[in-house]
């Protein structure tokens, strides 16, 4: 690594921490797990971003990874991923594979990941990434993720990383009781807000409204 590479990599716990504390107020978190930490320290993000990037790879801030699609801020990652409650035992589905670094991120957290990508060329890069740096508890679809994965549901948590005009109902559909889903959703405006959104065991569906978010947009069968 790049001593500047080095130096963020070494400042990048606070600064999450500190976003956690300053957004406490909205999302009900004042700080992230030791679990979810854990894993933030222990997924190399340098190697989920491209290499003319990679001197700012533990930077709090997106970067770009090609096709119009970004790896998310390492806050983000780790805010969305605490929203979900994560158990060893848990079956996830994720809504936007992208690079595969959330992938990466959460398939230390629970028991397997079903991750889907509408974009081939990225859903191909990162199941080979994925699967060349030992995370063996992730499958990769390339699909549209808005109508979720039918055959591999229920999950315990989905996680969506592309922002919907609204909550799809398959990915509803597919959430089991009790289950759990972070989603960032279009509001009135051009605003976008990251929802967290709690199944019961008797199937009713509460949703709370977290921080304000700035995700691409979900693509495919919601247009």
């Amino acid at each position: 690594m790049t001593r500047i590479m080095d130096a963020q990599r070494d400042r990048l716990p606070a600064l999450i921490r500190s976003d956690f504390r300053q957004t406490a107020a909205e999302t009900g978190l004042d700080r992230p797990s030791e679990r979810v930490m854990h894993a933030m320290q222990e997924v190399p993000r340098h190697l989920f971003v491209q290499k003319a990037f990679q001197d700012n790879a533990y930077s709090n801030a997106p970067l770009p990874i090609g096709h119009g699609q970004t790896i998310s801020q390492p806050f983000i990652v780790a805010l969305m991923t605490e929203l979900l409650e994560l158990k060893p035992s848990d079956r996830v589905l994720e809504i936007g594979t992208g690079c595969g670094y959330q992938s990466a991120i959460l398939s230390l957290l629970c028991k397997h990941i079903y991750s889907l990508e509408i974009v081939p060329e990225l859903a191909k890069s990162a199941a080979h990434r994925l699967e060349s740096l030992g995370y063996e508890n992730v499958s990769v679809r390339q699909a549209d993720g808005y109508f979720g994965w039918q055959e591999e549901a229920p999950f315990d948590g989905i996680l969506v990383a592309a922002t919907a005009n609204g909550i799809p109902d398959p990915l509803l559909q597919q959430l089991a009781p009790g289950g759990r889903m972070v989603i960032p959703v279009r509001e009135p405006g051009d605003a976008e807000r990251l929802k967290w959104v709690l199944k019961d065991a008797a199937g009713q569906v509460e949703v709370r409204d977290t921080i304000g978010v700035r995700f691409v947009p979900l693509t495919g069968g919601e247009r």
